[in-house]
């Protein structure tokens, strides 16, 4: 199949949220199934904010995304919980809390916690050269040819300079995160570390393979013994099984004007879902995760590293990892500028300033991670809220400007009360 199409279609049935959908149409191409104002049956047991159901819908409606899961939370409940559209269009497969996506670059401020927990153990500290657990990083030069001497605060806050080639079959078939390091530390730096920000995969993946090195377990392990399992993230992995494959929501490249979702096959550059052993933990990017599973995640860090009684990163921790480590220099997600608005911590964005979009409906101070497929989480210290967004849509655009990311904090914030004092 190569792509699937809404239509635009006047007098739509429509009978209350979440318990009907109307019937599919099928070309002898591509099936045309009217999705529009289509929710997931919602269980009583779920909270909802009307305004966030009725921006999501709208978002459908203008064929911006198939469908979506958005949540938001405070330090100890779920606000709200709705799944709007479809996980799949050619199945007509309803989005569900339970739906898999995913989540990309929302891998990162994982492997940012991971790094920090073993900072607390006293295995490690971020203050430390890379070279001291990964022995070739000690022959490293800079562009002006002094030792490189990155730290691991520098792999976590895209200020390292390390090399980030693109991600090839042969990254792909890497059996190991040493030989991902060895192929960027086959290429030159791009600048000396901490003169300049540039947003880069490879960091991040390295961080892992230090953990691997600390820890003395898989990368993966280490994340499912000492996060997931005890946060209750059943559905976060990085080698989705064969009932959760079935939960995926499938991702789609869209064209709003035209109303048409292209199936997307593979998850851009890194090729198809793998199942273990088929591809290396990636830190950078490689997770699938459900709302609700990321919303646990987020009410621990904002919680300040604990939940439910248990701790997970401590107080200095926490604070390094959410205070901004990259100076004055110009950061950013916008695929058109780099400026003030953001700064980076330790694997996490952080709002200096309001400077427009999404950011206007975040405190500043917020900190987060969107991911590649338009995937989005804010946590608001300030307000004493996290929000989650999960959708599968190829060519978001800028991660500030996301449709309907900036629909679902609009709806969402103005909904909540005013900031806690």
């Amino acid at each position: 199949m190569l792509g699937s199409t809404w239509e635009r279609t006047p007098g739509r049935t429509h009978g209350p949220v979440g318990c009907v959908y109307p019937p599919g149409k099928m070309t002898s191409r591509v099936p045309l199934i009217i999705i529009a104002a289509i929710a997931a049956p919602r269980c009583q047991s779920e909270p909802e904010i009307p305004a966030v159901t009725a921006a999501m819908h709208a978002e459908v409606d203008a064929h911006e995304i198939a469908g979506s899961v958005t949540l938001v939370a405070t330090k100890d409940r779920v606000l709200d919980l709705t799944a709007t559209g479809l996980a799949d269009i050619a199945g007509n497969r309803p989005m569900q809390a339970d739906t898999m996506f995913w989540i990309a670059s929302m891998t990162k401020p994982i492997t940012g916690v991971a790094i920090l927990m073993l900072q607390d153990d006293g295995k490690l500290s971020v203050d430390d050269p890379v070279a001291k657990f990964i022995p070739e990083f000690a022959a490293l030069r800079t562009p002006s040819g002094k030792p490189a001497n990155i730290t691991i605060a520098q792999l976590l806050s895209h200020t390292s300079g390390l090399a980030s080639p693109p991600k090839t079959a042969a990254s792909r078939s890497a059996k190991t995160l040493r030989e991902l390091a060895a192929i960027y530390l086959a290429h030159p730096m791009q600048f000396e570390p901490g003169s300049s920000w540039k947003y880069t995969t490879s960091g991040l993946i390295v961080a892992g393979e230090i953990v691997e090195i600390v820890s003395g377990q898989p990368f993966d392990a280490f994340l499912q013994n000492r996060l997931f399992d005890p946060l209750g993230m059943k559905d976060t992995t990085f080698y989705p099984s064969d009932e959760q494959r079935l939960r995926l929501a499938r991702g789609y490249r869209a064209n709003p004007a035209t109303g048409e979702f292209t199936v997307q096959q593979t998850l851009g550059a890194n090729g198809p879902v793998p199942r273990s052993g088929e591809m290396v933990p990636l830190g950078d990017g490689g997770l699938f995760s459900t709302a609700g599973d990321y919303s646990r995640f987020c009410q621990m860090l904002l919680n300040g590293g604990t939940l439910d009684g248990r701790r997970y990163l401590s107080a200095d921790a926490y604070k390094r990892m959410t205070t901004v480590c990259t100076g004055d220099l110009p950061t950013g997600f916008s695929k058109k500028e780099i400026n003030h608005v953001l700064g980076w911590g330790l694997g996490v964005a952080i709002e200096r300033e309001q400077g427009g979009g999404v950011s206007d409906f975040l405190s500043p101070g917020s900190f987060g991670h969107p991911g590649a497929w338009g995937t989005a989480a804010w946590i608001d210290p300030a307000r004493g809220v996290a929000y989650v967004m999960m959708v599968q849509r190829s060519n978001m655009p800028d991660n500030f400007q996301n449709p309907p990311a900036l629909a679902f904090i609009r709806a969402a914030s103005g909904a909540l009360a005013s900031p806690a004092h």
